[in-house]
């Protein structure tokens, strides 16, 4: 089985302003973040699992001596799919968003890829897929790519939303 490559460029002709995105998989999803929030992208390694933690939280790893957070993204925006990747095929991306270092356990990392910046547009409710538009902060649409939803990953871990899931289970596990 080929390797995802996880640091290739594909290029498209330069027509002004461009981003840079890390396109990943998800299921059936076809998904994508800035390159600027990625810190790395790293082959799944051992977790510790956190007691009384929301479910979508996978534990933390020891990533050269400080201790991240992990959150199984699938879990996180509710996805089911069929297609389920075995955990050590699965990847995990080192995001920096609202001031944190968390990983999220993806599918596949599939490339790096330029956007033009127009190819970006704003989410509209009749997006195909399953998840919810309020994780996304557009959808890329262009000839020359799939489409691709981007997600805002400052979103994905409002802290707010963790302490009440937190607080919930704590609270379900007393009853």
């Amino acid at each position: 089985m080929e390797e995802p490559i996880a640091i290739a460029e594909e290029s498209l002709p330069e027509e002004g302003d461009t981003i840079q995105m890390v396109r990943f998989e998800l299921g059936d999803e076809l998904l994508g973040v800035d390159i600027l929030m990625v810190q790395e992208i790293i082959k799944q390694m051992p977790i510790t699992v956190i007691p009384d933690a929301a479910d979508f939280i996978a534990g933390v790893i020891n990533l050269r001596g400080r201790i991240v957070p992990v959150i199984d993204l699938r879990k996180r925006l509710n996805l089911n799919s069929d297609r389920q990747v075995p955990a050590q095929e699965a990847w995990t991306l080192i995001i920096n968003a609202a001031g944190r270092v968390t990983g999220f356990i993806v599918d596949r990392v599939s490339r790096v890829i330029k956007v033009p910046v127009t190819a970006v547009q704003p989410v509209d409710e009749s997006l195909p897929g399953s998840i919810q538009s309020e994780y996304l902060s557009g959808i890329c649409r262009s000839e020359e790519q799939p489409t691709m939803a981007i997600l805002d990953f400052n979103r994905i871990i409002a802290v707010e939303e963790f302490k009440r899931l937190g607080a919930q289970k704590r609270l379900q596990g007393k009853s």
